[in-house]
Protein backbone atom coordinates (compact mmCIF):
# COMPACT_ATOMS: atom_id res chain seq x y z
CA UNK A 1 0.00 0.00 0.00
CA UNK A 2 1.06 3.04 -1.24
CA UNK A 3 1.36 6.21 1.39
CA UNK A 4 -0.32 9.65 0.71
CA UNK A 5 0.65 12.83 2.39
CA UNK A 6 -1.31 16.35 2.19
CA UNK A 7 1.87 17.37 -0.08
CA UNK A 8 1.55 14.82 -2.15
CA UNK A 9 0.89 15.91 -6.24
CA UNK A 10 -1.19 13.06 -8.02
CA UNK A 11 -1.89 12.52 -11.49
CA UNK A 12 -3.12 9.82 -13.86
CA UNK A 13 -0.64 6.84 -14.19
CA UNK A 14 1.08 6.42 -17.36
CA UNK A 15 -0.93 5.12 -20.53
CA UNK A 16 -3.93 5.80 -18.61
CA UNK A 17 -6.98 8.61 -19.88
CA UNK A 18 -10.35 9.90 -18.31
CA UNK A 19 -12.90 9.73 -21.30
CA UNK A 20 -16.60 10.22 -21.73
CA UNK A 21 -18.59 7.51 -22.27
CA UNK A 22 -21.59 7.43 -24.72
CA UNK A 23 -22.86 4.56 -23.00
CA UNK A 24 -23.56 5.82 -19.43
CA UNK A 25 -22.90 9.21 -20.06
CA UNK A 26 -20.76 9.48 -17.07
CA UNK A 27 -16.54 8.85 -17.52
CA UNK A 28 -13.94 6.49 -17.41
CA UNK A 29 -10.79 5.62 -16.53
CA UNK A 30 -9.04 3.69 -19.73
CA UNK A 31 -5.44 1.62 -18.64
CA UNK A 32 -3.99 -1.15 -20.14
CA UNK A 33 -6.16 -3.82 -19.98
CA UNK A 34 -8.37 -1.99 -17.26
CA UNK A 35 -11.40 0.17 -17.97
CA UNK A 36 -13.18 1.52 -14.55
CA UNK A 37 -16.64 3.22 -14.35
CA UNK A 38 -16.07 6.18 -12.70
CA UNK A 39 -18.78 8.00 -10.42
CA UNK A 40 -19.42 11.42 -9.86
CA UNK A 41 -17.17 11.76 -7.19
CA UNK A 42 -14.51 9.64 -8.30
CA UNK A 43 -14.93 11.38 -11.61
CA UNK A 44 -14.81 14.71 -9.69
CA UNK A 45 -11.38 13.95 -7.52
CA UNK A 46 -9.86 12.87 -11.03
CA UNK A 47 -10.42 15.94 -12.87
CA UNK A 48 -8.08 17.51 -9.87
CA UNK A 49 -5.34 14.68 -9.85
CA UNK A 50 -3.26 16.67 -12.69
CA UNK A 51 0.23 16.48 -11.42
CA UNK A 52 -0.36 19.97 -10.24
CA UNK A 53 -1.69 20.43 -7.20
CA UNK A 54 -1.39 18.57 -3.70
CA UNK A 55 -4.11 16.11 -1.90
CA UNK A 56 -4.51 19.25 0.78
CA UNK A 57 -5.52 21.13 -2.55
CA UNK A 58 -7.66 18.73 -3.97
CA UNK A 59 -9.50 18.07 -0.67
CA UNK A 60 -9.87 21.70 -0.21
CA UNK A 61 -11.12 22.24 -3.43
CA UNK A 62 -13.86 19.24 -3.10
CA UNK A 63 -14.64 20.28 0.11
CA UNK A 64 -15.58 24.42 -1.12
CA UNK A 65 -17.71 22.51 -4.09
CA UNK A 66 -20.02 20.67 -1.51
CA UNK A 67 -22.31 22.42 0.82
CA UNK A 68 -22.11 20.01 3.99
CA UNK A 69 -18.78 18.46 3.23
CA UNK A 70 -17.10 17.56 6.54
CA UNK A 71 -13.59 18.01 5.44
CA UNK A 72 -11.77 15.08 7.90
CA UNK A 73 -14.59 13.00 6.06
CA UNK A 74 -13.38 14.00 2.39
CA UNK A 75 -10.13 14.01 3.06
CA UNK A 76 -10.25 10.35 4.62
CA UNK A 77 -12.04 9.14 1.14
CA UNK A 78 -9.90 10.90 -1.06
CA UNK A 79 -6.40 9.21 0.41
CA UNK A 80 -8.69 6.06 0.48
CA UNK A 81 -9.62 6.06 -2.80
CA UNK A 82 -6.32 7.54 -4.77
CA UNK A 83 -4.53 4.51 -2.59
CA UNK A 84 -6.72 1.94 -4.16
CA UNK A 85 -5.96 3.49 -7.53
CA UNK A 86 -2.39 3.92 -7.22
CA UNK A 87 -2.54 0.58 -6.12
CA UNK A 88 -3.89 -0.76 -9.36
CA UNK A 89 -1.12 1.91 -11.36
CA UNK A 90 -4.03 3.99 -12.58
CA UNK A 91 -2.65 7.00 -10.47
CA UNK A 92 0.62 7.78 -9.98
CA UNK A 93 1.98 9.80 -6.47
Amino acid sequence: MREIHGDTRPRLGQYVRMRPDRATGGYVLLGPETVVVLNQTGHAVLRLCDGERTVDEIVASLVAGFEDADEPTVRGQVHDYLTRLADRNLVAL
